[in-house]
């Protein structure tokens, strides 16, 4: 997994949670330049923890069980 993997990745998490975050702002009726700052900042911060753990997993070679449930089906044969 290259870097372009992991800036898409961060990316992913980055922009989706800026607008939850932007759109918070508005809701509230803040429609000020620091508050989109701000709500930037935070995605920024979170989305950078999320791809860090990420990348520490997948360096690590620890394993996912919730990664890894993902796509089986749940009866047993």
């Amino acid at each position: 997994m290259g870097a372009a993997f992991w800036i898409k990745r961060y990316l992913l998490a980055a922009v989706p949670l800026f607008a939850i975050l932007a759109i918070v702002e508005y809701v509230k009726g803040s429609t000020a330049a620091a508050d989109f700052l701000s709500a930037a900042l935070w995605a920024a911060i979170a989305a950078g923890i999320f791809v860090f753990t990420q990348f520490r997993r997948y360096r690590k070679g620890l394993e996912c069980a919730a990664c890894d449930a993902v796509g089986k089906s749940s009866k047993q044969p």
